[in-house]
């Protein structure tokens, strides 16, 4: 996921006890620099219960290497043999996930992980897979094998070697998680980055909303293509030019078809998604590259309180209905594209 910028008002302390200079902290967690910042006065204790929450996450999920087996690894090593009790965060990650893949009638998938172990890309282990091994890990991608027991909190995967990746969605579960833990402790003004997955709470200390800068996908972290506003809102932005591989001159991105077995190639260099929960915008940013621009933009529209910016690769910028008065571009290098875009992609 690429890092959202955040273009922050100087401004001072008001009498609702919110500070101008926020209690931080950062960490490198799941593999990525994460960092809270707490603007609300006496709440510094806050933070050691947000990562706490975040470690364990962290743990049970499988994004931490040197934390052991997770809950997430012995689902994997069960496939085919029986059912695993999991707890009711990753039962419920799960579940998400699966539904999403629902949404998606499979063009994104929570069972892709045979796909993703073979590219690995991101790693040093990356390469580009023969054919033959593609084509004998794609039977094992089937979301509808994953076999969920509400009453039990089991999970079954029902062919051997088949292997769950909650990488599309498990940050933004964790930032919602994140959110609950400030909620819970009277925490109104935050703001949540997990490597780019960010939520805004509440609003800034001048009592407007936050102003946020939406990343250039063909640039380096920090340059933005444009911004908006936004208040107790999830920003997620993902794209092609971040995580890739190179061979023979071509470049191989690590959004995966799991029906093709290769790089999803459309138009879109990165989309943003706008929401209410970071899961929905984790989940919808990888989703809709598997639609493209048209299919991906009439989506968005039809889903309640979700709104999107996309990136093509032309430098056109395609925005859903709900932003079209609210985001503001910034970088002379692209233009507005055609809003009748979303109309041809809903015929």
């Amino acid at each position: 996921m690429f890092i959202v910028l955040f273009f922050l008002t100087s401004c001072s302390s008001d009498d609702n006890g919110v500070m101008e200079t926020p209690y931080k902290q950062t960490e490198f967690l799941m593999g990525t620099v994460v960092t809270v910042k707490i603007y609300n006065e006496e709440k510094e204790t806050v933070l050691k219960k947000v990562f706490e929450r975040m470690e364990v996450l962290a743990s049970q999920i499988g994004l931490e290497e040197d934390a052991g087996v997770s809950q997430i690894d012995e689902v994997n090593a069960q496939a085919g043999i029986e059912p695993v009790i999991v707890s009711e965060e990753i039962f419920q990650l799960i579940k998400a996930g699966k539904d999403y893949s629902q949404k998606a009638e499979g063009s994104f998938d929570i069972t892709i992980g045979p796909l993703t172990s073979l590219w690995h890309i991101g790693y040093d282990d990356a390469r580009k897979p023969d054919q033959e091994e593609i084509d004998a890990v794609l039977p094992l991608i089937d979301y509808r094998k994953v076999i969920l027991d509400e009453e039990k909190h089991t999970v079954y995967l029902k062919e051997k070697d088949m292997r769950i990746d909650l990488g599309a969605i498990a940050k933004g579960f964790i930032a919602d998680q994140v959110n609950k833990v400030l909620e819970e402790n009277d925490v109104t003004t935050a703001i949540i980055d997990l490597g780019g997955n960010i939520y805004v709470e509440g609003t800034n200390p001048s009592g407007k909303e936050w102003t946020v800068g939406i990343q250039d996908p063909f640039s380096t972290r920090g340059e933005t293509v444009g911004k908006i506003e936004a208040s107790n809102q999830s920003i997620v932005t993902s794209g092609v030019y971040e995580r890739y591989l190179e061979v023979d001159g071509e470049r191989y991105h690590h959004l995966l078809d799991p029906k093709a077995g290769y790089p999803f190639d459309n138009e879109i260099a990165g989309v943003t998604i706008v929401s209410k929960k970071s899961i929905d915008g984790d989940a919808l940013s990888t989703l809709i590259f598997s639609k493209g621009l048209e299919d991906g933009m009439a989506f968005i529209e039809k889903q309640d309180g979700v709104e999107a910016i996309f990136v093509d690769k032309d430098n056109k910028i395609f925005l859903t209905s709900g932003l079209e008065d609210e985001f503001e571009l910034t970088n002379e290098s692209f233009i507005i594209g055609d809003s009748s875009l979303k109309n041809e992609g809903s015929e």
